[in-house]
């Protein structure tokens, strides 16, 4: 079993966890919850894989503050 890492944030509009691995194409989903959310992406994750193991277009490194402005 592979973990693979998601980006989650929330819609202001519709107040949904909205989440995405980052360079894996079509593994992006939402949920009311964060863990509907895990459990919606854990399914399209492993519908996707059905088609064989992808190649990444991109990993996650991390997250990084930037000041800007006065």
């Amino acid at each position: 079993m592979k973990t693979y890492t998601a980006v989650v944030e929330r819609c202001p509009e519709t107040n949904l966890f909205v989440g995405y691995v980052p360079g894996f194409p079509g593994a992006h989903s939402q949920g009311a919850t964060l863990d509907e959310l895990n459990r919606n992406l854990q399914e399209v994750i492993e519908m996707l894989l059905e088609d064989g193991e992808p190649k990444l277009e991109a990993e996650f490194v991390g997250t990084q503050s930037v000041a800007a402005g006065a």
